[in-house]
């Protein structure tokens, strides 16, 4: 059976990266993608501005043109589209990894039986090069099972496994009843749909108050819902006082420290968040902590056991996203409390030898930690650890 190398899973600024600089040192390397190229970048909402500075999502050694201060969604797809043509780099797109197994013949050595937080700080303690000897004794050999777009299956192998799979394509869940009804939306594209709509938006990032402005701005009826007491310090500089100077003025409806309960086919149910110091409501990941109050936020108006029906032709649950932990668990990944991968801070080897994690599936469920600015940098140090083993072989 061919074994490569390395095989990339994710398509994005990471998983090119590692994937260039695979090329570069001369190793066997395959790019699996689910989707299409830069799959989440593809799937924000086709107006987005770029938080960052175009040189900071370069990739490659490749200049990202512009001529705006903030580069556009459309700008970055067309940037990664010429970086990946001129490295011809080999990516399968349509090709969904469904698990990643050390093959029974090479699976000679044992799992490590330290609890996630003991193995993250004996990672922390060791050098990258005596990480390298004491788990690679013999190159395992992984099998990575897929699904192809049509459905066909195929097991692909190699020494070693990189996931870059980011985590825009898994939402958080409220876990509420009726958050599976057709007018409820995890993701928001176009504002033109909800002109005269009244819609809910729950969240209180970037993309809740982007998307509210847009929609109002669009001629829809917008309340935002917001667990916390204000809106979270990470928005956009020039979107916070935009959102903030709105609902100030009552043109978007807001209640902070409120909760969804229930999500009905024509409206939302929602109450008082918990007090502070007690657990969030049943959000599978929770957002990070906001700073201290900046006077924006507002107390909740709800009494502690009342309960209030909005009007909602949509629901927007704009709460954040998480990485594939199943894929990382069932693989053998170690994972933290915040169900980040235990890994060597300097390899971005996993507790599973020749398994590595790299950009914001690294995060866990803090997310707003690994961005492309800095997740484009994890390829290259781990293509670099895996050279330096092919060649010690």
């Amino acid at each position: 059976m061919p074994v490569r190398d390395l095989i990339i899973v994710g398509a994005g600024p990471s998983g090119l990266s590692a994937a260039i600089a695979a090329k570069e040192r001369g190793l066997d390397y395959q790019v699996l993608e689910k989707g299409s190229l830069v799959n989440s970048i593809y799937h924000f909402p086709p107006q987005m501005v770029f938080f960052t500075t175009p040189e900071l999502l370069e990739i490659g050694g490749i200049p990202f043109i512009t001529p705006y201060d903030k580069p556009t969604r459309a700008e970055a797809l067309r940037y990664y589209r010429r970086v990946r043509d001129k490295f011809d780099l080999q990516v399968s797109f349509g090709e969904t990894v469904l698990s990643v197994t050390c093959e029974p013949d090479h699976d000679d050595q044992p799992q490590s039986s330290q609890s996630p937080k003991s193995l993250q700080k004996a990672f922390e303690t060791e050098s990258a090069l005596s990480a390298s000897s004491a788990v690679n004794d013999g190159p395992a050999v992984f099998a990575i099972e897929t699904r192809s777009a049509r459905g066909v299956r195929r097991v692909r192998h190699a020494r070693n496994v990189l996931l870059a799979i980011g985590y825009y394509d898994r939402p958080n869940m409220l876990n509420v009843p009726g958050e599976d009804l057709p007018h409820v939306h995890h993701y928001y594209g176009e504002p033109h749909p909800y002109y005269r709509q009244r819609v809910v938006i729950v969240g209180g990032g970037n993309s809740a108050a982007e998307s509210a402005l847009e929609m109002h701005r669009a001629g829809a009826h917008v309340t935002l819902v917001h667990r916390r007491a204000e809106l979270k310090p990470s928005i956009k500089y020039w979107v916070r006082p935009d959102i903030e100077n709105r609902i100030k003025e009552g043109s978007i409806a807001a209640r902070f420290n409120t909760c969804v309960k229930e999500i009905r086919p024509t409206s939302i149910v929602v109450t008082a968040a918990p007090s502070a110091g007690t657990a969030p409501s049943a959000v599978t990941a929770a957002p990070s902590a906001v700073t201290a109050p900046s006077g924006q936020g507002q107390e909740s108006t709800l009494e502690p056991e009342g309960d209030i029906e909005l009007p909602a032709d949509a629901v927007f649950l704009l709460i954040g996203y998480h990485a594939d932990w199943d894929l990382m668990a069932k693989a053998g990944i170690e994972l933290t409390d915040r169900r980040a991968p235990c890994l060597n801070p300097e390899t971005f080897e996993t507790s599973v030898p020749g398994l590595f994690v790299a950009g914001g599936a690294v995060a866990g469920m803090d997310t707003g930690n690994i961005f492309i600015e800095n997740g484009r940098f994890h390829g290259e140090k781990i293509v670099e650890v895996i050279a330096r083993r092919s060649e010690a072989l």
